[in-house]
């Protein structure tokens, strides 16, 4: 398969429409769509990734008309979350539409559907005959595509369209909440935050994972994500570390002495947009360890914190 490079979202709207893959930008990461009205298509997003068909996709919608091709039902919290959040790099879990396939939810009765912000992927979405259902555009287990040449690295002739956009603004996949029952439930942390939910939805809760839980209710939660081929490691500021050879490190703090290569980061949004992208800078110089400043389990730093403790398996 050859895959096209296109600046046109009208371009790559063709190839998604005739029931091809077309990875394209949004604020988080690179997403990897196909239309829920294109089956096979959706078969081809599972093979191009390597990815286990129990893992659901997010559904991705241009506007609110949308919404009703996707979900059955939009109770009073989402609600709040929509008027507040949509569009932006939120996904909703709602009680499924029956039309959505059953492919894309893993089985589930519910779909997490988002709406993006970013210009490029709205406008993509627009001219798609139908909502997109779309993972991360990487391989499965590696870390996410934040910019359209590590998609091209990863998926280059296993898919038929990457519409080039500029680099993520966020970097970080979108914050999941379920909203499918009566109390909502933050499933993945993210840029929207859980003190900016708790701000409009004071009862939601987070989500706690167990063993015993079998089908992940979105993303994120059951396979391992993120990781690079390096190991990582972590280490708090002006702590005294035994550098490992050939070894990088990235966070807030002055690196630890004696790493071949590093990245200072100003603040916490800069840390959530460049983590992945240092990861796969990290794979191809060849590092060996990654040594990573762990953020505060609060704000931003939540999000970034999960992405870390699932990098290096402690999640």
């Amino acid at each position: 398969m050859q895959t096209t490079l296109t600046d046109s979202a009208e371009v790559a709207a063709d190839f998604l429409n005739s029931g091809g893959v077309v990875a394209f930008p949004t604020e988080t990461v690179y997403g990897l769509g196909a239309g829920i009205c294109h089956p096979e298509a959706i078969r081809k997003v599972f093979r191009a990734k390597g990815r286990p068909g129990d893992n659901p996709l997010i559904v991705h919608i241009y506007n609110l008309e949308q919404l009703a091709d996707v979900a059955a039902e939009i109770n009073g919290n989402a609600r709040v979350l929509i008027e507040r959040f949509f569009p932006g790099p939120l996904t909703l879990v709602l009680k499924k539409n029956p039309l959505v396939p059953d492919s894309v939810t893993a089985g589930l009765e519910s779909v997490g559907v988002r709406c993006p912000a970013n210009l490029v992927a709205r406008e993509f979405l627009s001219y798609c005959s139908c909502p997109v259902a779309a993972p991360s555009a990487n391989l499965s287990g590696l870390p996410s595509a934040t910019s359209w040449e590590s998609v091209y690295e990863d998926l280059n002739g296993k898919i038929d369209c990457v519409l080039r956009g500029k680099p993520s603004a966020i970097g970080l996949e979108s914050t999941i909440v379920e909203c499918s029952g009566s109390v909502p439930i933050l499933l993945r942390a993210g840029a929207i935050t859980l003190e900016q939910l708790q701000a409009v939805l004071p009862e939601i809760r987070v989500h706690v994972i167990t063993d015993a839980e079998e089908a992940p209710k979105s993303p994120g939660l059951k396979y391992p994500h993120y990781a690079p081929k390096a190991s990582i490691l972590f280490c708090s500021p002006n702590e005294s570390v035994s550098i490992e050879p050939s070894s990088a490190y990235i966070g807030l703090s002055e690196p630890p002495e004696g790493v071949s290569l590093f990245r200072i980061c100003l603040n916490l949004e800069e840390y959530g947009r460049e983590l992945f992208s240092f990861f796969r800078h990290c794979d191809a110089q060849g590092i060996k360890v990654i040594y990573c400043e762990l953020p505060a389990n609060c704000g931003l730093g939540r999000a970034i914190r999960d992405r870390l403790l699932r990098a290096s398996g402690r999640h």
